[in-house]
């Protein structure tokens, strides 16, 4: 039994350390997340697949170009301070604001058991992305916001094994899920505070 969640790496085992946090296991942890769109069923959200992604591709650039100097994000975002084109700090302001979207969306559904997904991400939107996008894409986010898919669904596509074993269930899904999403809003949190606290934020 292997449910979605078992199946990539968990933000509860990124290492965070004195320096900050781990860039190669937040890597791949948010390459997990980008996964999770797919069990959305929706060519809406590809938009916001596409945009993980590239932002993903940025910070890893960076890692695997000075990956002694990058061994955190904090260390990354601080050694390309000097600069002209900060690539890989704006990819990474960038990815945190998706992730976040996605946290909150999910948080909101975990907490309002009632709510179906589109109230969840719709809920999340105008928290978080909505005050960055222009006209334009906040047209495309209001066609892939209305494209959720039930939440029975989602949740069951959550509990099933990708290699067709016996699906876990929702209270073994529901547990992990918390955990997933507490770790992922304690990061979150942490390297948004980082930008705004050493500036890094600006121009952007």
């Amino acid at each position: 039994m292997a449910p979605f969640l078992d199946t990539v790496k968990s933000f509860d085992a990124v290492e965070i350390n004195d320096a900050g946090v781990n860039t190669a296991e937040f890597l791949e942890a948010s390459e997990g997340l980008v996964r999770l769109f797919d069990l959305l069923g929706s060519t809406a959200f590809g938009v916001v697949q596409s945009d993980l992604k590239g932002n993903i591709e940025k910070v890893k650039a960076r890692y695997l170009a000075a990956p002694t100097l990058s061994a955190t994000l904090e260390q990354l975002v601080e050694n390309e301070k000097g600069e002209k084109k900060r690539v890989a700090t704006e990819g990474l302001l960038w990815l945190l604001r998706g992730l976040q979207f996605t946290c909150q969306a999910l948080l909101f559904a975990q907490a309002n058991t009632d709510a179906e997904l589109t109230s969840a991400f719709s809920s999340s939107y105008e928290g978080t992305l909505k005050k960055f996008h222009n006209f334009v894409v906040k047209g495309i986010f209001s066609v892939a916001l209305k494209a959720c898919p039930y939440r029975k669904d989602f949740y069951a596509k959550l509990a099933a094994d990708p290699a067709g074993g016996p699906s876990a269930s929702q209270e073994k899904v529901s547990t992990e899920l918390d955990k997933w999403l507490a770790a992922l809003d304690k990061i979150v949190n942490k390297l948004q505070t980082f930008y705004e606290t050493e500036g890094h934020n600006k121009g952007f």
